[in-house]
């Protein structure tokens, strides 16, 4: 775990590094409204492997589970608050680290984030089942983005081809793909326990459409990060 400089203190964080000398890009993996486990570790320590400097910042480092999650789920529906500042705390810890270019990847709640973030200064950005914002201008100027939806998932219903039209129409640049077989959360694995049998909007993960997924995240970002 590190340390990440906020504004008002510090905030906690994952960082995973590749082999080797640097510098290499950087990757913000923003985490889902469960929080920064196992899994999200995993996927930074996997972006590592590939190459990249991957850090995770735990966005809900000041307090209670269920708070930080109402606080910065409704910062990733207005599009702005301190979820915000700490996702451009974590982008300058990693251009401090030498990274030239640097991408964001969210999953669920990180998603949406990961979408409103493609605007702020990152150079691409990887939405996993993302919800979209309220105000879709947002996305006017914004970096490259790769988007990954599940067809089961009924938060999200319409969702890729609503993005995908949005962002040809602005001219961004994009690879949005729903997955036929696949629901929300297709692309962590289960942390819900006995809950995730009755929480029909997570059905969990899907192997096959989370590795689909992750060859074209991979791919794009090592056309826009590299």
């Amino acid at each position: 775990m590190v340390e990440i400089p906020v504004a008002d203190g510090k905030i906690d964080g994952y960082l995973a590094k590749p082999e080797g000398a640097g510098p290499y890009p950087g990757v913000v993996v923003l985490h889902d409204a469960i929080g920064l486990g196992k899994d999200i570790k995993g996927i930074a320590d996997r972006f590592a492997a590939a190459g990249y400097l991957a850090l995770a910042p735990d966005l809900f480092s000041r307090g209670g589970r269920l708070s930080s999650s109402k606080a910065v789920f409704e910062n990733m529906l207005e599009a702005q608050g301190r979820a915000f500042e700490d996702i451009e705390a974590a982008r300058l810890l990693l251009a401090d680290q030498g990274a030239s270019k640097v991408g964001v990847a969210g999953f669920g709640m990180g998603g949406g984030l990961a979408l409103v973030a493609a605007s702020r200064k990152f150079d691409a950005a990887a939405a996993y089942y993302g919800f979209l914002p309220k105000d879709m201008s947002l996305f006017e100027g914004a970096c490259p983005i790769v988007a990954s939806y599940g067809k089961n998932d009924i938060t999200l219903k319409g969702a890729a081809s609503l993005l995908e039209l949005d962002l040809l129409n602005r001219g961004v640049t994009a690879d949005v793909k729903e997955y036929p077989e696949a629901g929300h959360g297709f692309a962590t694995k289960p942390r819900l326990g006995a809950l995730s049998k009755v929480v029909k909007a997570a059905p969990g993960h899907h192997a096959e459409s989370a590795e689909d997924a992750w060859r074209r995240v991979t791919t794009f970002f090592g056309q826009h990060l590299r």
